[in-house]
């Protein structure tokens, strides 16, 4: 009894010991059609996150819950703005988010840290410019698209428009291109019917991408119209992809099935995608929403 007196005692000094222990953390949580993101200012206060904490902060369960965390950083060149990093739900860091570029032009607007509607922006991949529209909607130019194998990074004998791809006793003809990440892209008959669960998964962490890959399932409406899903490399299927839309509608018109502009539609909304062909980069526009601000605690150490 006295032992058990003795812990209970000491329970709120350890409560103590632990809160002191603890930061408060500042964030947005947004969303670009359905693709969430938390989204961190590491201008104004110190962030470096492990992977151990980005799963936590992803959880939907026992954390903020999000597809990716977006940190906004100082420049670390003379000709950025920002630096923006992406972090998926399983802790990896990524090279490019579209819908998360959108998000970072809302953010650092309404959080003050601008007044530049068009903004210069360091990524993994290289520099983005996005641009606030007048209508509240942001335009980022995606940077020029690439085809050849060691770029996305994909293993092939040579360049092909379409490469056939082999996974369990089943075969596809997919297409690749890097926007900034990795894309395999494959044409359906149905989006609502094609295998997304189950191929998905499949197709990401196939060995001959030896960085994984982002799997899209893509129809054709019509010359200027394409219906997606996306199963994300290191997320699973999101409601909406940025780079996604762009790799499905850059791979439509460069095999002759679409025409620029494109009107992509995803689960979550919709975006326009322009792209002029080979050696242009490609444009995208779309929303960007706000949900709410919070602060969340987080261990000493881990930030």
């Amino acid at each position: 009894m006295r032992r058990f007196i003795a812990d209970n005692r000491s329970a709120p000094e350890e409560n103590k010991r632990r809160m002191m222990a603890s930061m408060k953390i500042r964030f947005a949580k947004m969303h670009g059609l359905g693709n969430d993101f938390v989204v961190i200012d590491a201008v104004r206060q110190s962030f470096h996150p492990t992977p151990a904490l980005v799963r936590r902060l992803a959880d939907r369960h026992f954390g903020i819950g999000c597809d990716q965390l977006l940190l906004v950083e100082p420049a670390t060149i003379e000709s950025a703005d920002f630096r923006y990093r992406i972090f998926n739900a399983d802790g990896s860091e990524v090279e490019q988010c579209g819908n998360g570029a959108r998000c970072f032009v809302r953010f650092v607007h309404e959080e003050g840290l601008t007044d530049r509607r068009e903004i210069r922006v360091e990524t993994a991949a290289g520099l983005i410019t996005p641009r606030l529209e007048d209508d509240g909607r942001v335009t980022v130019e995606m940077g020029v698209p690439r085809f050849a194998p060691a770029d996305i990074p994909f293993l092939a004998d040579g360049e092909a428009m379409t490469y056939r791809l082999e996974y369990a006793g089943r075969a596809a003809e997919i297409a690749v291109v890097s926007m900034g990440n990795p894309h395999a892209v494959q044409f359906v008959d149905n989006v609502d019917t094609a295998p997304v669960a189950r191929d998905g998964p499949l197709i990401e962490s196939h060995p001959r991408f030896p960085k994984r890959v982002n799997a899209g399932f893509a129809q054709i409406v019509d010359a200027h119209t394409v219906r997606l899903r996306v199963y994300e490399r290191g997320v699973g299927e999101t409601l909406a992809c940025g780079t996604g839309a762009c790799a499905a509608a850059v791979i439509g018109i460069r095999l002759g099935r679409l025409s620029t502009p494109v009107r992509v539609i995803m689960r979550g909304g919709e975006l326009s995608i322009a792209w002029a062909g080979a050696k242009h980069p490609v444009f995208m526009t779309g929303p960007a929403e706000t949900v709410f601000h919070g602060e969340i605690d987080i261990p000493e150490g881990t930030a």
